[in-house]
């Protein structure tokens, strides 16, 4: 009887080719694309637990705003479901370490050494923030760079508690708060990752298919979407006046 090996149908198996990998750091002072960042393993920025790809999401805070991050450099939140400037991409660059871009604006959630906020034009050290995943589904995200370290006491010793992560933050009136200030366990620190809706995936088409560029398709996008605001309120204005008259 012959054996799996001795059977003609059966082929020795190759050896495995050598897989060369690169890894590419950021040069000093310069920005550049997360995505082309390596692991010690040499695997890409995008990790598999991530679905292999950059996640399209919009953070929605437990305030009620979702985040957005205008061509301006301005952080802030909305409350408009379909604001193209809420549409981020969210890319790993390090294991629990994110960059979050925005489709529309061009620009990185950065937080800087003093916790404010703000988007920048490149990707540096201070766009890089801490994903890490809380009851409820809820996400915070932290300054991977920046925190508050416990001072030691006159005795040399540290104190007990421990060092305190700048979360990014939006607070009930939608503007965002010093990363100093924050605490994780508070609403203004807890997002939701939502899915893209219909009308979401609409825009970014929108704006892949356009030759304007990020800004001129966002401002055209949202000042269409003002002038509908505006027709709205004239419309109800309108027709309040004529019930009084009748």
């Amino acid at each position: 009887m012959l054996t799996p090996t001795q059977h003609e149908a059966y082929q020795k198996p190759r050896a495995p080719s050598a897989v060369r990998t690169y890894s590419l750091r950021c040069a000093g002072g310069q920005g550049c694309d997360p995505r082309l960042r390596r692991d010690a393993g040499g695997r890409g920025g995008v990790y598999e637990y991530l679905g292999g790809a950059p996640r399209h999401r919009k953070l929605y805070c437990a305030t009620k705003y979702h985040l957005q991050i205008h061509p301006g450099g301005k952080i802030d939140g909305t409350l408009e479901e379909n604001n193209p400037f809420s549409i981020l991409e969210i890319t790993a660059v390090d294991v629990g370490v994110v960059a979050i871009k925005g489709i529309f604006s061009g620009r990185y959630l950065a937080m800087n050494e003093k916790g404010r906020l703000y988007a920048s034009t490149t990707f540096n050290q201070e766009c890089e923030l801490m994903e890490r995943m809380h009851e409820l589904g809820y996400n915070t995200y932290a300054s991977h760079h920046f925190r508050t370290s416990p001072s030691p006491t006159s005795t040399g010793r540290r104190r007990a508690s421990a060092e305190r992560l700048w979360y990014v933050s939006i607070n009930g009136k939608g503007r965002p708060k010093s990363g100093l200030k924050t605490r994780r366990t508070e609403k203004a620190s807890l997002f939701l990752p939502r899915v893209l809706g219909h009308k979401d995936h609409d825009l970014v088409q929108l704006l892949f298919n356009s030759s304007l560029g990020y800004r001129h398709t966002a401002f055209r996008l949202t000042g269409s979407t003002r002038q509908r605001r505006q027709r709205h309120w004239a419309d109800t204005l309108e027709s309040g006046d004529n019930d009084e008259d009748d």
